[in-house]
């Protein structure tokens, strides 16, 4: 009995110690399977891993190529670059405003070939956003490649606005876009240019635009295309440079960058800014140190920049704004075509001369201008000398009578039979400025540009090539279809400045003088009727609501929702009626002219009536903001230089954008 029981617990005691030696088998099998569970993919899972990020890389990148009719649309502030590895044009963005003050921005990239006279467009799901005035500077490096950086957008009515700081590049082998990243790079900004030299993309200039004032740039930076890094150039203070400025000409040389021209606005406190043309010429001197002793252990840098003031010659082209050259390589030399000449010294108007002249800078030694004027062809005439054209190339040099520059050269000719068909002059663009230039194999490629009649602006988009080595007349590649009325039969507010009433007695300065009286006595007159009513009702009940009327149209006046007519109709805190009258006059003489049948200054007056209304409906709901603000700590000066800078900036396209 007692040796089966001992058996019995020698069986139990061996089951269990199996049982448990079972169970530490399951354990490290599950653990074992646990592992392997938790180990990395195999081979074939990572090569599909790779596989699939090659594809969406190929999808973000696929470049779809199409073969359009003509040009791109109507357009300005875009770029037309020759292209470094080929006979080709690069056009890219830019920015378009239509007739009922709409700002459309446009990211598509174009591609001219003059050999079969065909535009290519190229479309990538990865490319840089919509902009304008940005900057592009070509590269023969790597098969040939686009730089961009910067650039501006704003909303469809131009209520929020915004500068771009990205830095692309354009693959010409690939049509394919990549944007380069880096921790350091130039702050955003507009109007700024880049020149290549050597390996290195020198960018100077621009400005930005908050919304309040428009700030002028004058920093030097450079990028590394070997090593892609960005770096700001710093100067002595004692160091001479170019002021800050935006829209100038910057041409590479063998020995540095040429710099000439530009625009720029002075600011006085309370004061209207003024817009400054720049006709100075400065050169980037560039050196690169090639030989470093090898026992130096200070890492000197290799490049080398100074800025030089260069004396102005004795001959140069009218001083004016909105004609960046284009560099024509095998003559070292920039290319000057058109712009225009503002004289913005008078608060009522600013008088503009367009020009459609071209001329030539020597880039090399001290600098020299040069007129390229086309030739004429000798032909024999039976019938003596003939009548030369009526419109001569230089913008405002024409003849008096019915003669207008922006009619067409051919349409002269076949108004006037005593024009010879064959002067090379009837074949010359009509005056515009902001047009694009580029210079590729000797030929001047010219498309488009901004001309102004009046109070409206006119997009070009006509394109004209001219060969620089023959100067024997300009070919039209494709012209516009742009109708622009001659002078006097636009219709804007601006149409009897320089109409028949001038001539009635030839009196026309007396009656400008006597008008502008006129409303310097209706401002005072309006100022001593408000300072005049006095206000009988209970004052705690009226100024609470005055208050409340007050504090609701702050909020509204910050909304970027409102209509554009909302907005130019409504007077700004801080805002005399002086300046509200100059910001929206144009507005006020159309609806004048909508109702009435006055014209010249009658209309003007009648507009003026109009204006003064409105002001004395917001007058008290105005002064009411204006003790909101002071209470903030905003000071009256602040608020009426703030109104004055937005009186200037809103008084139409051609103040606030297109002169920067």
């Amino acid at each position: 009995m007692g040796n089966e029981k001992k058996n019995t617990g020698k069986a139990a005691a061996k089951a269990a110690k199996k049982q448990k030696a079972e169970a530490k088998i399951a354990k490290k099998e599950k653990k074992k399977n646990k592992k392997s569970t938790d180990a990395p993919p195999e081979d074939e899972d990572l090569e599909a891993i790779l596989d699939k990020i090659n594809r969406e890389w190929e999808d973000a990148h696929k470049v779809t190529e199409e073969l359009v009719e003509g040009p791109p649309s109507r357009r300005a502030n875009a770029t037309l670059t020759p292209c470094p590895s080929g006979n080709y044009l690069w056009c890219i963005g830019g920015e378009f405003f239509s007739d009922d003050k709409k700002a459309y921005f446009y990211n598509d990239v174009y591609r001219y070939n003059p050999d079969k006279d065909e535009w290519r467009k190229f479309v990538s799901p990865t490319c840089p956003g919509p902009r304008s005035a940005h900057a592009v500077v070509p590269s023969a490096a790597g098969g040939g490649k686009l730089f961009l950086f910067g650039g501006e957008f704003s909303s469809l009515y131009q209520n929020t606005f915004h500068h771009y700081r990205d830095f692309w590049c354009f693959d010409i082998s690939t049509h394919s876009w990549d944007r380069l990243d880096t921790k350091t790079k130039p702050s955003a900004r507009s109007g700024h240019r880049m020149a290549m030299w050597k390996h290195y993309i020198v960018l100077f200039g621009g400005f930005y635009d908050p919304g309040h004032r428009t700030q002028y740039l004058n920093d030097t930076w450079v990028f590394d295309t070997q090593e892609y890094k960005w770096r700001q150039i710093e100067f002595k203070d004692i160091d001479r440079k170019p002021s800050p400025r935006s829209g100038f000409s910057f041409l590479s040389t063998p020995e540095g960058i040429v710099l000439h021209g530009g625009y720029c606005k002075e600011y006085s406190k309370g004061k209207r800014p003024i817009g400054v043309m720049l006709d100075d010429t400065w050169f980037l001197r560039m050196s690169l140190e090639t030989s470093q002793s090898p026992s130096s252990t200070v890492s000197s840098d290799p490049l080398s920049l100074k800025w030089e003031k260069r004396k102005k010659p004795s001959f140069a082209p009218h001083i004016r704004s909105g004609s960046t050259m284009s560099l024509w390589s095998a003559k070292s030399m920039g290319v000057m075509f058109g712009g225009v000449t503002d004289d913005d010294r008078d608060e009522e108007s600013l008088e503009s001369i367009f020009w459609n002249d071209l001329y030539g800078y020597q880039l090399i030694g001290n600098g020299r201008w040069q007129s390229m004027v086309l030739k004429k062809l000798k032909k024999a005439g039976r019938g003596g000398k003939r009548k030369a054209a009526a419109v001569q190339q230089g913008g405002p040099e024409f003849s008096d009578g019915d003669d207008d520059p922006v009619k067409t050269q051919e349409a002269k000719n076949t108004e006037d039979p005593d024009v010879d068909p064959d002067d090379p002059i009837l074949t010359t663009p009509i005056p515009r400025y902001n047009a694009m230039l580029a210079v590729l194999r000797n030929t001047l490629y010219i498309y488009g540009g901004i001309f102004e009649r009046g109070s409206r602006e006119y997009t070009l988009d006509d394109f004209y090539s001219i060969q620089l080595e023959k100067l024997e007349r300009y070919t039209c590649l494709k012209h516009s279809g742009i109708i622009i009325p001659a002078e006097g039969d636009e219709s804007s507010s601006d149409e009897d400045d320089e109409g028949g009433e001038s001539d009635e007695d030839g009196d026309s300065d007396n009656e400008t003088r006597v008008e502008k009286d006129d409303e310097r006595l209706n401002f005072e007159k309006l100022d001593e009727n408000q300072q005049d009513e006095e206000v009988d009702e209970p004052v705690d009940e009226q100024h609470h609501e005055v208050r409340a009327q007050a504090t609701a149209f702050m909020g509204v006046s910050k909304d970027t929702t409102r209509s554009a007519e909302d907005v130019i109709s409504t007077p700004e805190p801080g805002e005399t009626l002086a300046l509200f009258y100059a910001r929206s006059r144009e507005y006020w003489t159309q609806k004048a002219h909508g109702v009435s049948d006055n014209r010249g200054k009658q209309l003007r007056r009648d507009g003026f009536s109009f204006a003064e209304e409105r002001y004395a409906e917001y007058k008290p709901i105005l002064e009411e903001v204006e003790k909101i603000l002071a209470e903030a700590g905003l000071d009256e000066d602040e608020m009426r230089a703030g109104s004055a800078a937005k009186a200037a900036g809103s008084g139409g396209l051609v103040s606030s954008r297109n002169r920067r």
